[in-house]
């Protein structure tokens, strides 16, 4: 395989996990980081689900993906945001 070659096809329905503390403003702040970078997501098909004590938050989205560097520049600014625990 080439340096740089994808292991998807593009455009395709990508799924992207991410874990942050329950706080104020957090799912909004991550779909603002979302659509700035998937400006077609549709925000309604985000899922939450909070952890068993209730301090972090779980929120998965499912975007179109249209290229491996879409994803990397999303993947880095969820990264960056100071409450996001974990990207997946």
């Amino acid at each position: 395989m080439e340096t740089g070659q994808s292991l998807l096809d593009f455009p395709t329905p990508f799924p992207i996990k991410i874990m942050g503390r329950r706080e104020g403003g957090f799912a909004q702040s991550v779909m603002e980081i979302v659509l700035k970078h998937a400006p077609d997501f549709q925000p309604a098909t985000m899922e939450m689900r909070p952890s068993r004590q209730g301090k972090y938050i779980s929120l998965t989205v499912t975007i179109e993906a249209r290229s491996r560097e879409q994803l990397d520049a999303l993947y880095r600014d969820l990264c960056d945001h100071p409450g996001v625990v974990m990207v997946l």
